[in-house]
């Protein structure tokens, strides 16, 4: 899990290891950050992962969950021809690069109507549009931030290069030994804040008012 600290600064909040990433397991997950001290989430991407949304309102009610419009592109890209899918592409980004939720929708109903001989590609845009827009209720320079989990699939790119080198681990332990090891050598790498980080904590200010602390 990875989150941003009060200077802009990315930090990992911490890792766990299960058979199966469930509602259960998700849980325990928020159970153990709150434990641990995290008294509020502002904003969480995610993937589509089933559970989360739950798990994240169960353990943070005023949670705003995004999921990552990135695996939402390329799940849809799965329904499609490959001759068609760079004009499918730039449709699909009309939608998420849209000023408003209002531009957004019509941009999706449009590209739904285009390409209607792909309906599949858009049955889960529609179904999960509440957690796809979540983006909309805020500034571009939030949204940069917020609308994919990039960030964090970068992390676990890193982690596999590590791992990776290595033959075999004997247990779960030695696992856990090798991540942890790759994440400490990446955290002496995040000394920046992300872009535009002082105009973004100035719009958090004012968007969360109380919630937003320093």
């Amino acid at each position: 899990m990875l989150g941003v600290n009060n200077r802009g600064i990315k930090d990992i909040l911490g890792m766990w290891i299960d058979i199966s990433e469930s509602a259960t397991f998700l849980l325990s997950v928020f159970s153990d950050i709150k434990a641990r001290g995290v008294e509020d989430i502002l904003i969480v991407c995610t993937d589509n992962l089933k559970g989360y949304g739950q798990a994240l309102e169960a353990s943070f009610t005023d949670v705003r969950h995004q999921l990552c419009i990135v695996h939402q592109v390329r799940n849809s890209c799965a329904f499609v021809s490959y001759k068609d899918r760079k004009e499918f592409c730039a449709d699909l980004k009309a939608i998420y690069t849209a000023p408003t939720e209002k531009a957004g929708r019509e941009a999706l109903e449009a590209a739904s109507q285009k390409w209607s001989n792909y309906a599949y590609a858009f049955e889960s845009w529609n179904r999960n549009w509440a957690a796809l827009s979540t983006m909309f209720d805020f500034p571009s320079e939030i949204r940069k931030i917020i609308y994919t989990t990039n960030a964090i699939e970068s992390v676990n790119s890193r982690i596999r290069r590590f791992s990776n080198a290595k033959y075999q681990f004997p247990d779960d332990n030695a696992v856990m030994k090798a991540v942890y090891f790759s994440i400490q050598a990446l955290l002496k790498k995040w000394t920046m804040p992300v872009p535009n980080w002082g105009l973004i904590l100035n719009q958090c200010m004012i968007i969360f008012c109380e919630r937003c602390r320093l």
